[in-house]
Formats: C-alpha cells, structure tokens, sequence
C-alpha cells in the first residue's frame, strides 16, 4: 500500500463529494441551462454549490465556474483593464506564463523577488507597484514551499495604486483566510477533497473582465460553456467540509506538522519556519538526490515540487527564487499531509524516506 503524502497535487475526494455527484452523473443528467423541468433542478444543485463555496471567500462578490484555477488565472490576467502587471517570481506557471505571454502582447509586466524564506519584501513592492500599473497577482499559500505571502497589504498597495487585486487561493482556499482586501480569487476544488476538473473564479461586486471564452453566455458571459451538475455538487460539498470541519482539519495538521518536523530533524526546511501553511514540509539534505529518492521510495507518494513542472529536469523556479543553488534545489522534497493522513503513515513514510536519503547523504 502506497502511503500519499502529495496533498499540495491534488487531495483525496471526499467520500460525501464522492457521493453527492454519483446521481447527477448517472440520474439527472439533464443540462442545466435547459429551460424545461429537469433542466431547473440540476440548476439548484448547481447554485447550491455555489452558496456553499461563497461561504469560504470574501463577502459582497460572485462566483464563477471554470475547467479549473488555471482557466480561472488566465481570465483574470488576460481579462483585467489595461495596464501593467505585478506579480511574484515565485507563482505558479498559470500565473507566471499568463504574465509573461502579456508582456509580450505590449504590457508592462514586473515580476518581484522574494527573500531567503521565500517573502516579498513590501516596500519593494511598493516601489513596483505605482499608478499605470492595472493587477497585482499574488499567491496566498505557495504551492511548493508553503509560505503564507503578505497578501492584504499588497492588496493595499495595489489600491493605493489604482489596480486591482489577484489571489490565487488554490493552497489556502478553506485552510488560511482569505483577506477582505482581495479583489478577485482564483480556487480549484481538487485541492480541498473535490473532484478534477473544477475550479471558480470569484470577483468582488463592481470588478469587471474581458471574457476570454466566447459561446453561449454562460456565467455571466464571462465562462462560456456547459457546466457539469455533478462537479459543481462535488465542489459545493468539499468546500462545505472544509468550513464544518475546519478546526479538526488544523488541529490534525499542527500535529501531523509537530511530528513531521521531529521525523525529519536532519533535514532543513525550505522556507519561512513561521509565516507558513504546516500541511506543506519543503525540504532539503545536502547530498541527495531529490528524483533518484523519489525513484527509490516508490511506496511513498511525495514529490519534488510542483507536479505541473514535474519531469522537466530543471531546478525549481521557486527554490531558485530563494537563493538556493541547484544543487540544493535538486536536493529538496516537498511532503504534504491533510484530513487523510494517518500518523503512522506519517512515521512509516519518514522511515522509509530517511533510510533512503541516508544511504546517499555523503
């Protein structure tokens, strides 16, 4: 049996989301932009769902469904007024491809730094975000390291400047609130015990976009196409979880992340030890070989860094962020634990994990 410590990939499905989307995949399977009978009541169940997920994010917006947070990122980037973007070096590659495609197009782009625990330095970005300047995007949980950035006061800035706020909530949507200050917010369900495949933007009452998909006008005419019933409802009861269910999730967390950090004593943490979400472990050993552990490890499911990058055989662009040489980059796990994991599967995994890189530490 495989022991998963990869919650920053994806989560396990819950078994009620599980549950709440076999009848609308097998039995009402009717469209749900249908005007007749059976068309109406799979839309209930679809804003449903919505209710529930508006529940985690900030009062006075709406929400939007989309194909995932990577949709979700590109509406809000390529759809934002004109102007320049501000970002971090250390965001996922649906923002950081998104802005660099932008700059090309003629859009002035700046992409900040970030220190040795990973942080944006905010009066740099003060300097950076000045008038002209249309979006500040900004991850609020790193998907590879965990820190948690200063979003609300980089929100404030980007204000203060005449741009709009972007979240991108993926890792903290349901974990690390989200601050008030945000105008637009990227989440994905499959990272909170949701199914694939499903993701929603959200934007503050008054911000408006270009839509970047044309069709039939469905979700306000700003995400053209078809939604699925059954992912929505799967979406819709994780993020119900997530809020019934989050003061156990974090405590299991901070326990799971107490013992992690003693199984893992000989290894050192990628990343602010105290601005950070305890369900990611980013680590690394001097001497090891962060794939070929992988490779040796194969009853344990941890990974290297962002499964988006995975298999591309360079360094990450954020343990590269961090100062860190290749060498340690390439040194460097990530371990990820959540509602699921047990902690004897946390102590099996370290086991299993540490005998490996022992053998090829110097």
């Amino acid at each position: 049996m495989t022991i998963y410590l990869d919650y920053q990939a994806t989560t396990p499905l819950a078994p009620e989301a599980f549950d709440a989307m076999v009848p609308l995949l097998r039995d009402q399977f009717a469209n749900p932009h249908s005007p007749h009978r059976l068309g109406r009541a799979v839309t209930a169940q679809v804003e449903i769902a919505r209710a529930e997920i508006l529940k985690l994010l900030p009062e006075g917006g709406r929400l939007l469904f989309t194909s995932g947070a990577t949709e979700a990122l590109n509406m809000a980037i390529q759809g934002a007024p004109a102007g320049g973007i501000v970002t971090l070096a250390t965001e996922h590659a649906a923002v950081l491809d998104t802005v660099e495609a932008q700059g090309r197009a003629g859009r002035a782009i700046a992409i900040l730094p970030v220190g040795r625990d990973g942080l944006v330095d905010l009066d740099r970005a003060a300097q950076a975000i000045r008038p002209g300047v249309a979006l500040v995007a900004a991850m609020l949980v790193n998907n590879e390291i965990g820190v948690v950035q200063p979003v609300a006061e980089l929100a404030d800035l980007a204000h203060k400047a005449g741009a709009l706020f972007l979240c991108d909530a993926v890792q903290g949507y349901g974990r690390v609130p989200i601050p008030p200050q945000c105008d637009i917010v990227a989440i994905s369900a499959h990272k909170i015990h949701g199914p694939k495949g499903i993701g929603a933007l959200w934007l503050r009452d008054g911000v408006n976009l270009s839509p970047i998909i044309h069709g039939g006008g469905q979700e306000g005419g700003l995400r053209s196409g078809t939604l699925s019933p059954a992912l929505c409802a799967g979406f819709g009861i994780a993020a119900r979880l997530m809020r019934e269910r989050a003061e156990a999730d974090r405590a299991h967390v901070e326990s799971l992340w107490t013992v992690a950090r003693a199984l893992f004593s000989q290894w050192t943490l990628n990343g602010s030890a105290d601005r950070r979400y305890h369900g990611n472990l980013n680590l690394r050993r001097a001497g090891v070989d962060g794939a070929r552990l992988l490779s040796e490890c194969r009853n344990v499911a941890f990974s290297l860094g962002s499964a988006c990058a995975s298999g591309s055989g360079r360094p990450s662009h954020v343990l590269r962020a961090l100062g860190l040489t290749d060498a340690e980059a390439r040194g460097s796990v990530r371990i990820g634990f959540g509602r699921y994991t047990t902690l004897a599967q946390l102590e099996d995994a370290a086991g299993i994990v540490n005998e490996a890189a022992e053998k090829s530490a110097p």
